[in-house]
């Protein structure tokens, strides 16, 4: 089961809607009675006022017609045709809105669900939506990835609301389960983050993708343990990353070297300071030392790996590379890099 962010009305603003437009479909009705009042007799014969129209609107509307009121001019008889009678009919869904609502709802959550089937591509598929997942959701949102192209797959319910509740689209169900992934449309995903609780369900959940896609959109998964990362990658995950050795070294380094972990801090914090960043290399830095751009690079992507700038001096950039560099994120807002 699919479900999509709520579109959510307070029940005072919904009730004041629907009592505005019935109020005004009883006033459109009297001013269309009162302008062919001579059209209409009245049992008593003594003229239709402007309160013999209001009373003629709220029972004709109610489809009480008590029948001390009649149109008897062709012109009266046929706006009863054209106008009240059609105004009746809107009268009474008005008053039975609560059931249109619902049959509302679900037509609009089907062609919610049929429009985004059709046009979902090349969208981040975050399987669990616990702390890592909100993070990793986070970190994608504020690297300017449109929310409309993030899926959530998750099976608790609990942390379904709190998706849809952020403005995502979530997918109900065990993301082990090809069905489930396949409702997620992982074969046209751009990547798959795997952020489970346990590193058996991280495994399986690496293993369906992998086979749904044929290696053909990047997996990058969490592990807990150390040990288990080399099981993610021979299941077929792109990228491993370890949460407990992460925070083990980050432990290590504020004992050893606590201004260290305040860098890491910065670095990791969007809108602070600095932020570490990816762009393109630029037909002009082509050939030049990595060193001698504006930009502080720490690190090239050539054709997928990382090469080393241990000797910055002796390595120039070619066509193709991928520059990692650290940018100050308090005037860099909106930029097109991506976050490393």
């Amino acid at each position: 089961m699919i479900h999509f962010p709520a579109v959510r009305q307070g029940p005072l603003k919904a009730l004041s809607v629907r009592l505005f437009a019935a109020v005004a479909l009883v006033f459109a009705v009297v001013g269309v009675v009162y302008l062919d009042r001579e059209g209409y007799r009245d049992v008593n014969e003594d003229g239709i006022s402007l309160l013999d129209c209001f009373y003629y609107a709220v029972v004709s509307l109610s489809t009480t017609g008590y029948g001390d009121i009649a149109p008897i001019s062709d012109s009266a008889r046929l706006v009863n045709v054209l106008i009240i009678t059609p105004a009746r009919v809107v009268f009474l869904i008005i008053l039975v809105g609560t059931t249109l609502e619902v049959l509302t709802e679900q037509y609009r959550t089907n062609l919610r669900l049929t429009r985004w089937r059709r046009k979902v591509k090349d969208h981040v598929i975050i399987c669990g939506y616990g702390t890592k997942g909100r993070s990793a959701v986070s970190a994608l949102l504020e690297n300017g990835f449109d929310k409309q192209h993030i899926v959530v797959v998750e099976s608790s319910g609990i942390a379904l609301r709190q998706a849809t509740a952020a403005g995502l689209v979530a997918v109900e169900g065990s993301a082990t389960r090809s069905s489930v992934l396949n409702e997620a449309h992982v074969k046209h995903a751009k990547a798959v983050i795997i952020a489970t609780d346990s590193d058996d369900a991280s495994v399986l959940v690496t293993l369906t993708a992998r086979q749904l896609t044929a290696g053909k959109v990047r997996i990058i998964a969490a592990a807990r343990e150390a040990e288990n990362a080399p099981l993610l990658r021979q299941s077929g995950a792109h990228h491993v990353i370890v949460s407990s050795a992460t925070a083990g070294r980050l432990l290590g380094l504020s004992t050893s070297a606590p201004p260290l972990i305040d860098v890491v801090e910065d670095l990791l914090t969007p809108g602070q300071g600095m932020a570490l960043a990816m762009r393109s290399a630029t037909r002009d830095e082509v050939g030049l030392p990595p060193r001698q751009l504006t930009n502080l690079v720490i690190a090239l992507i050539r054709r997928g790996r990382v090469v080393s700038l241990a000797e910055p001096d002796s390595i120039q950039i070619e066509t193709g590379d991928l520059l990692v560099y650290v940018r100050d994120d308090r005037t860099s807002a909106g930029s097109p890099s991506v976050a490393g």
